[in-house]
């Protein structure tokens, strides 16, 4: 087997933006990667993602591309299909394993199938809930599942659309809130406890980084508390214990294999008072502002993080090399 050492990237495009509801924190992914990786001496284009976007990468092709793409348009696997139909080697999960992840149901089923903890829940269609009565199905749902518990969209992210249920009068307008982002919603039990978030990396062997607790101050890690500077605090490593901190990393790497992903991922658990871990969903595209998960961890685990993303832009270019250079099949 070939030994030597991956290309590194001369030029890479950055894929940034798009139409989905989180393009603003697409957009500061984008330009922090960007930054990141011309500091390490990597020519590098931002692209947005629009009808000239395959004439351009025709025109003048990367060495690799990075998408920084959040929502469903940069981690439904779309995307990622289109650049295999112009042949370029992209950072992050194949197709596949992208709409494995991107659905938050079909993600926890199979990583639940591994005897990872998952919470009790539930993926209601919109149309089944009108159909069937609305008032039925949520004293059913409040019956099987309990308060308190979370309202959220079954594909997304950023946690646009998503409401803590704490009394049954409020079920109501969390079912709407999750249903102006996506067809379906995802009703689960809330487990109390610690949030952690764990980046898996790649290099080649999954390993998981060191846990990001996440304490916000209003209580819930919505929107604005993901991207506001100073309204949620963020401890690395996690203050758990040294037990809990092994099940988050096994939990991590277990989701990360589970679904097939690649390169860089970061699972969302939480830690109840009993040590025990819940795996909650998985991001394929992590993001990278001022106030992201994935910098904290790259940090603690003593990584510089404009090499991790230039690492695994050569690892993406190298494995294409692999696939371009076996035998063909008979």
């Amino acid at each position: 087997m070939d030994e030597s050492p991956a290309p590194w990237p001369r030029r890479v495009v950055v894929l940034a933006g798009g139409l989905s509801h989180e393009r603003d924190v697409s957009l500061q992914s984008g330009r922090r990667v960007g930054e990141l990786l011309r500091h390490q001496g990597v020519d590098v284009q931002i692209l947005d993602v629009g009808a000239d976007l395959l004439d351009n990468l025709h025109s003048d092709p990367p060495d690799c591309v990075i998408p920084m793409l959040h929502g469903e348009t940069g981690e439904n696997g779309a995307l990622r299909e289109v650049l295999g139909l112009v042949d370029l080697p992209y950072v992050g999960a194949l197709p596949p394993a992208c709409r494995l992840a991107f659905d938050k149901p079909v993600a926890k089923s199979l990583v639940a199938r591994t005897g990872v903890r998952t919470p009790r829940s539930m993926a209601l269609p919109a149309e089944t809930f009108r159909e069937l009565g609305a008032a039925a199905v949520m004293t059913a749902m409040l019956a099987r599942i309990g308060l308190p518990l979370v309202v959220k969209p079954a594909r997304g992210g950023s946690a646009l659309g998503c409401t803590v249920v704490r009394a049954a009068d409020d079920l109501p307008a969390a079912m709407v809130a999750s249903f102006a982002y996506d067809g379906v919603a995802l009703v689960e039990e809330l487990i109390a406890g610690t949030e952690v978030a764990v980046t898996v990396l790649a290099d080649p062997n999954p390993r998981a980084l060191p846990p990001v607790e996440i304490r916000p101050d209003g209580g819930a890690y919505d929107y604005a508390a993901r991207y506001t500077a100073g309204a949620t605090e963020f401890v690395v490593p996690a203050e758990i214990s040294a037990r809990a901190e092994a099940a988050c990393a096994r939990a991590a790497v277990t989701a990360h294999e589970t679904l097939g992903l690649r390169h860089l991922s970061r699972s969302d658990l939480m830690v109840d008072a009993d040590d025990e871990v819940w795996f909650l969903e998985v991001n394929v595209a992590p993001g990278l502002t001022e106030t992201s998960l994935v910098p904290l961890a790259v940090e603690a685990a003593g990584l510089n993080l404009g090499a991790v993303y230039a690492g695994l832009a050569a690892a993406a270019m190298r494995s294409r090399i692999d696939m371009s250079t076996k035998p063909p099949v008979d």
